[in-house]
């Protein structure tokens, strides 16, 4: 036997509020049309669905068990409601991120905590992995934004880059490195030091050896090579190594004291960090809201370091 779940969920209406009018003012429907539907009903089951002359209505066994399905399915159609009402306004749902794994470190994660506080509904699913692959995953529909570096004049057919923080590398050290004293180095002061190599593929790996090739040091010790960057930091606080990292992430660090940064000028790369998005994607506005959040906090850390700089500035 078919029935009409919407008569089943105007029935647990009228059950739990005692009354058919009550159950009609529930739901937003008149007194006449809800009357309607149960006769229809009982009509279809052959059964009366309520006890005669009881005020308020009480169901009968069949009503009642009719009515604990009309909770269901009212339920199920308020949460089908309140989903799409979410995904509309972005606060429910999931978005796919990928990103580079030293930013994905030290800064996203800690701006994803931040944003799932703020949108508890949301989930985030995070992937690792260089800008080819992240622009891969997104060709693939495997992501809906990547968090990489791109060059400046690198073009992206496709796909949409939104600038989130210029790129600035710095050469960084334990904090109490030796070199950390002096306040003019040289090139030839770095000589004498190991350095640590980023990921194989990172940009930073090519930015390391052209410095170093930049500075005379065509063939330089590498002691360590391919860890993350909780890796990378605890081998640095342990030894006098060197590296080449995005002052950011130096930055990002600042509170721990286990690394600093060398008074030192490189050239700086021409690229920035930023979101891409693969064009006329499928609408994810929650991916939206996401990247939005992404936004605000890189402005807000900007201002951080700008404020940090203008402080040590002031404070020689």
């Amino acid at each position: 036997m078919k029935l009409n779940e919407r008569h089943l969920m105007l029935l647990a209406a009228v059950v739990d509020a005692g009354g058919v009018s009550e159950g009609a003012a529930l739901l937003g429907l008149t007194q006449p049309a809800v009357s309607r539907a149960l006769v229809m009903l009982e009509a279809r089951v052959g059964e009366p669905l309520f006890q005669r002359g009881r005020r308020p209505l009480r169901p009968t066994p069949l009503g009642a068990q009719l009515a604990a399905h009309g909770r269901t399915i009212l339920a199920a159609s308020r949460e089908a409601s309140s989903t799409v009402s979410g995904f509309v306004r972005g606060t429910k749902g999931t978005v796919r991120v990928g990103g580079v794994p030293f930013f994905i470190d030290a800064m996203i994660s800690t701006m994803i905590a931040g944003f799932l506080t703020l949108e508890p509904d949301v989930n985030v699913r995070l992937s690792y992995g260089n800008t080819p692959e992240m622009a891969k995953a997104l060709e693939g529909d495997q992501i809906d934004l990547a968090i990489v570096p791109i060059g400046l004049t690198d073009a992206t057919p496709g796909f949409d880059f939104t600038e989130i923080l210029p790129g600035r590398n710095v050469v960084a050290c334990r904090a109490g490195h030796p070199l950390a004293r002096q306040r003019r180095l040289q090139a030839a002061d770095l000589k004498g030091f190991p350095w640590v190599a980023p990921l194989p593929g990172s940009p930073l790996l090519t930015d390391l050896h052209s410095i170093l090739v930049g500075m005379g040091l065509p063939e330089f010790d590498i002691r360590f090579s391919g860890g993350s960057l909780m890796a990378v930091l605890n081998y640095m606080a342990g030894s006098d190594a060197l590296t080449i990292l995005p002052f950011s992430v130096v930055f990002s660090q600042r509170l721990e004291n286990r690394i600093a940064s060398l008074p030192f000028d490189i050239p700086q790369p021409q690229r920035a960090l930023g979101i891409l998005r693969r064009r006329n994607a499928p609408k994810n506005p929650v991916a939206e809201r996401f990247a939005a959040h992404i936004v605000q906090s890189f402005d807000e850390l900007k201002h951080l370091i700008k404020r940090h700089e203008n402080a040590v500035v002031w404070g020689r």
